[in-house]
């Protein structure tokens, strides 16, 4: 079964064919680091985490090259550092944000089970390829130097007499569609409404690097020439996947399809276009106003980043999906039997139900029922093998339970002490003590269970309810 993808660009789902099958390449819009990232922010994280796992899988890891972007100069990010560093001046400000956000997100990400990318560039880094970009557009008749600015003209790339993709033709817009709903910044120095910054004029103080075209005041790059810059760097001209939340279909990615087929005179930047679907919190939006802006640290101070992960990979990447407390409940849940009959079990190979649902455009909810089937039928090795495919049993299961139990406040020596006061009063028949030793062991949130061993000898066993 060959791997199928669904594609943005043409809203199908289609074969995948990497351009070269030793150095398949993939790009992914990652974070702004100026805030603790939301759990929203973990959907891409975690769906191109398993895009990239299973690329490894077929093609091989030295074949499969994946980058996710850091944005380090943004508005956001001036603002954040202006605030917290007010006696600092603002570069140096911006700095410690930028350094100590970027840390908040590895270590989160780190926590949800997602290796980390292949290249994780840095826009800062890139001024010098954005300021090559921007200056091959002017040359080329697509965007003009403005009152210190330089914009891009979608008007001059669909005039074009060549095999330029139509400015639009990602999102399905045409340009007086996105006149009517887009919210853009009306300024003199445009030729037309739709026409968006590519470099602009940096304020005192704030971070700035020499113009390109001539432009002699000081300045920095708008947002959607970053992605552009970074992914030519380290990807090429044309490259095989772009992803990204569905949010960033416009105007960001149609922007950045825009920068760079019309730079480097190419059909196509990527050859497919992926897209993760929004995010809800208990049946509503996210958001602060509204009391339920969750961020993925917050959500680790009580779960395992694995009970985490599993839950978002419940719903089909491209669905909208719904966080609710009772979701992460049965993830916890199936987790905690997963760990217990598969972790600390030799792994074989991938069950192919497994790796035939991925194939299916990253069908993960059919993937979870293969995950299921395995459990069922008792295949440990297969069980072990699959889920570490998808990124789970980073733990023995010593660990695991040993960490669930320090995150719930339990007192795993005083648990065993009084297992062990319920089995002396069971033996000496005194039910009454053993009922009442339950009880507060309920109250304490622990579920026992009363067996036997392999040699028939009674054997009680504790868990987190």
């Amino acid at each position: 079964m060959e791997l199928r993808l669904y594609d943005t660009m043409t809203r199908t789902k289609r074969p995948f064919e990497p351009i070269d099958p030793k150095n398949v390449r993939m790009y992914v819009c990652g974070p702004t680091v100026y805030d603790f990232a939301h759990i929203g922010n973990a959907r891409p994280v975690i769906v191109f985490d398993v895009l990239f796992r299973l690329l490894r899988h077929l093609y091989g890891e030295a074949h499969v090259k994946y980058v996710r972007n850091i944005t380090d100069v943004d508005d956001k990010i001036n603002d954040r550092a202006a605030r917290d560093f007010p006696g600092l001046p603002l570069n140096e400000a911006i700095r410690k944000v930028t350094e100590q956000t970027g840390k908040q997100f590895h270590a989160d990400v780190d926590a949800l089970g997602a290796l980390r990318p292949s290249v994780e560039p840095r826009a800062t880094e890139h001024i010098g390829e954005m300021r090559e970009i921007i200056e091959r557009l002017i040359a080329g008749g697509f965007a003009y130097a403005a009152e210190d600015h330089v914009l891009f003209s979608p008007q001059a790339m669909n005039a074009a007499n060549s095999t330029l993709p139509r400015y639009g033709a990602l999102s399905k817009r045409s340009l007086d569609e996105m006149i009517a709903g887009a919210r853009v910044e009306v300024a003199p120095y445009k030729k037309d409404s739709t026409d968006f910054v590519l470099w602009k004029p940096s304020k005192p103080g704030e971070p700035s690097w020499p113009s390109p075209a001539g432009i002699a005041a000081q300045g920095r790059p708008g947002w959607h020439i970053e992605c552009s810059a970074m992914a030519w760097k380290h990807l090429g001209e044309q490259f095989d996947i772009h992803g990204g939340g569905i949010d960033l279909v416009f105007p960001h990615h149609e922007n950045e399809v825009a920068q760079t087929c019309c730079a480097f005179h190419q059909q196509r930047m990527a050859n497919y276009w992926m897209h993760n679907g929004f995010l809800q919190v208990e049946s509503e939006k996210m958001s602060k106003s509204l009391g339920n802006f969750i961020t993925i640290h917050e959500l680790l101070a009580d779960w395992p980043g694995e009970v985490l992960r599993l839950n978002m990979l419940k719903t089909h990447y491209t669905s909208p999906i719904d966080w609710t407390m009772k979701s992460l409940e049965e993830s916890a849940k199936t987790l905690n039997d997963w760990y217990r009959f598969a972790a600390d079990v030799a792994p074989s190979t991938p069950a192919a139900s497994v790796v035939e649902a991925l194939l299916d455009d990253l069908n993960t909810p059919q993937a979870i029922a293969a995950l299921h089937g395995l459990r069922n039928s008792s295949d440990a090795a297969g069980l072990s093998a699959s889920l570490r495919l998808l990124g789970f049993l980073s733990e023995s299961v010593a660990q695991w339970e040993g960490r669930k139990r320090q995150a719930s406040g339990i007192d795993a020596g005083e648990i065993d002490r009084l297992i062990a006061e319920r089995t002396a009063a069971r033996a000496r028949k005194d039910f009454r003590e053993s009922d009442r030793i339950r009880d507060e062991l309920a109250a304490k949130g622990v579920v026992i269970k009363d067996g036997k061993d392999s040699d028939g000898k009674p054997v009680t066993t504790w868990e987190l309810a």
